[in-house]
């Protein structure tokens, strides 16, 4: 029953996130933010979690803030509360797309590592630029839906 309800939430989220961007959802997953976004790196803002979607109008990250019940409290004493990030970037601008994943088996057991989401797309001003992100592959193949898409 739990889990019934569980896929109903899910469902309904995901339903109105694609009503607020107005694009069809292909595939998401949980993500890390490694590097590669000019505002994320200038604001220090690395090793981010959030959604790695792929989208039918490119690609999407969406980080939503936590707060603790300590950040909470201190919050009320005139802090700012933390923002939701994000990152888009129109399949127009998306160059290639590759998953890396660890193909030797016993590094795979030595040091086990998430897939690296490998994102090459143009920045406005004709500069190539990469952004790179580590995945986990339960929900979809976000690579190749992204690389369907451009």
């Amino acid at each position: 029953m739990l889990l019934k309800k569980n896929e109903t939430n899910a469902d309904k989220f995901w339903q109105e996130y694609e009503e607020k961007t107005g694009e069809k959802v292909l595939a998401h997953s949980l993500g890390q933010y490694v590097s590669g976004w000019e505002e994320f790196d200038s604001q220090g803002w690395t090793a981010l979690w959030g959604l790695v979607i792929a989208t039918s109008g490119g690609f999407r990250f969406h980080h939503f803030p936590k707060i603790s019940w300590l950040e909470a409290l201190s919050s009320s004493a005139g802090r700012e509360a933390p923002k939701e990030k994000t990152i888009f970037i129109q399949k127009e601008k998306i160059i290639s797309v590759q998953l890396k994943e660890e193909s030797k088996w016993w590094k795979k057991i030595i040091m086990p590592s998430s897939p690296q989401l490998v994102i090459n797309f143009s920045d406005g001003t004709e500069n190539e630029r990469q952004l790179l992100l580590d995945v986990d592959l339960k929900y979809g193949d976000l690579a190749g839906h992204l690389s369907a898409v451009t």
